[in-house]
């Protein structure tokens, strides 16, 4: 049978704000949307969590096509897509329409009106699917304003909405789709040292490192993990609907990893807890690689061409 990691992670609490230094107005916004009841939370592309993923791959060596030149703030992408040799090829996908766009422009110079096959665009299906990363709390409207140094004009007040809370996102993937099978375990890696991702733009931090995490191993291709994580009046981290789902045994605890800080409310079930996340994380990676048969072919860092 087909094996799924799925996952549900929660990040420590701290201050996220979007000053990316560009703006249609004197406000950076925050990406806002109606949640639960139809209050206002905040959320982070899955996108910026992507690339956060990829960064960490190419900061540990391995090679990616998407190359970010920190410096110059932009990409360096390599000749040509190739799942096998790039990790970001492999596990997000890719698709290039340069084929399409130059049939297209060809035609139109083109007096000839003989039909031709139009060419397919260069694709792959992502193997890695990431949600939005959602604030455990509502956004209640905080900003703050400064001003800019020197000359005075009409923009020189400037604001930055800011949101006190935790981030909790899911991803999901079948590692049978992945050329290099064994990248799962660099998947792993990335996922609990993601950093730069929200609030990180400008003179803004925030630490997006995993505080507690659900991880699923299991041949049953839907999650029923994502956004468990949810927080009282008092900050309490619980996972309501987690227990609901073992209680009526719609999940099988053997099939969790549950880490951080989480952990030391569910020691009680059959699920796997460790309060050390690298512990976790490590023994799942001993169970994956016992489970997949997975020889020892890991790519190895400093491989970046």
């Amino acid at each position: 049978m087909t094996f799924h990691l799925h996952g549900n992670i929660l990040t420590a609490s701290g201050i996220a704000s979007n000053n990316r230094g560009k703006s249609n107005s004197n406000i950076a916004n925050l990406h806002k949307f109606k949640w639960k009841q139809r209050k206002t939370y905040t959320r982070i592309s899955s996108e910026a969590i992507r690339w956060a993923l990829r960064y960490y791959w190419q900061e540990m060596g391995y090679a990616v096509y998407r190359f970010w030149d920190a410096n110059e703030q932009k990409y360096i992408e390599q000749d040509s897509h190739d799942p096998d040799k790039y990790i970001d090829d492999d596990v997000m996908g890719y698709l290039e329409l340069e084929a399409t766009k130059k049939e297209v422009n060809d035609s139109s110079k083109s007096k000839n009106k003989t039909k031709k096959s139009p060419q397919k665009p260069i694709q792959r299906t992502g193997v890695l699917k990431v949600t939005s990363a959602v604030s455990l709390l509502p956004y209640f409207g905080d900003v703050t304003f400064n001003a800019r140094a020197g000359e005075k004009d009409e923009t020189s007040l400037y604001g930055s909405e800011y949101h006190a809370t935790r981030y909790q996102y899911g991803f999901s993937l079948t590692p049978k789709r992945l050329v290099k099978t064994s990248r799962i375990l660099q998947i792993l890696d990335g996922l609990i040292s993601l950093y730069e991702v929200g609030g990180n733009h400008s003179r803004f931090l925030y630490d997006f490192a995993a505080e507690s995490l659900i991880f699923r191993w299991t041949h049953d291709v839907c999650p029923r993990i994502l956004y468990s994580f949810d927080e009282d009046s008092q900050g309490n981290i619980s996972v309501p609907d987690l227990v609901w789902n073992l209680q009526t045994q719609n999940i099988a605890p053997h099939e969790l990893w549950i880490g951080g800080r989480i952990a030391e409310s569910l020691s009680d079930t059959e699920a796997h807890t460790f309060v050390r996340i690298e512990e976790m994380v490590e023994h799942l990676k001993r169970v994956i690689t016992e489970d997949l048969e997975l020889e020892n072919n890991d790519e190895s860092a400093n491989s970046t061409s």
